[in-house]
């Protein structure tokens, strides 16, 4: 029996498109910034110093008000002390008088007050003392400072990106059948195939 059918098969037909997941890492950023303390150098000199005191010495050649009130008034206290002892050895030789010796013991006060001092001659200079002289030592000093450098630096890590995979599928072809009649023509009914050969028929004529 010959075969009329002819079938034939159409597969499907696509195309896959993967795309690897991937980790991206985008590179950080640093900058740096430097500053600047200037220093310096500072030079401290100071000279010696002499401190002279020359109150005392010249209150002893020319005394102050001061000093001349406090020096009378210590002669004064001396006179007076000396007053009391000569009025109190007066006294005494007054006390010891006889009657009728009188004139004796007169002269002999009088003899008394008016008698020589026997005091020694005292060579002395002035003036008695000297100045008070005080000195503070001199100093010097150098300091010096270099200069300084700050340094800051500011650094940006860098970010890691996760890209994830993608698949693309893309279909070209279906899948599909084709069926193809590949035997010769049915007549309906069967018995009028042997007339047709073919050719061109007249249907008018």
């Amino acid at each position: 029996m010959e075969q009329l059918l002819q079938i034939k098969t159409i597969p499907i037909k696509y195309e896959l498109k993967i795309q690897h997941a991937s980790l991206q890492h985008q590179n950080g950023t640093a900058e740096l910034e430097i500053s600047r303390d200037k220093g310096g150098m500072t030079i401290k000199s100071r000279p010696i110093k002499l401190h002279m005191d020359t109150y005392e010495a010249r209150n002893s050649v020319v005394p102050t008000t001061k000093r001349s009130i406090e020096q009378r008034a210590d002669k004064g206290c001396q006179a007076a002390y000396e007053a009391t002892a000569n009025y109190a050895s007066e006294g005494q030789i007054l006390l010891k008088a006889k009657i009728g010796a009188g004139s004796e013991t007169l002269n002999q006060i009088f003899a008394q007050r008016t008698a020589t001092g026997t005091g020694q001659a005292v060579m002395d200079f002035l003036p008695k003392t000297g100045p008070n002289i005080e000195w503070e030592a001199p100093e010097f000093s150098i300091e010096y400072e270099m200069d300084k450098l700050h340094f800051d630096a500011n650094i940006a890590k860098g970010d890691i990106k996760f890209i994830p995979g993608d698949i693309e599928l893309s279909i070209s072809q279906y899948p599909g059948i084709e069926i193809k009649y590949v035997g010769g023509p049915l007549y309906v009914p069967p018995s009028a195939a042997e007339r047709f050969t073919g050719e061109q028929i007249d249907i008018q004529a």
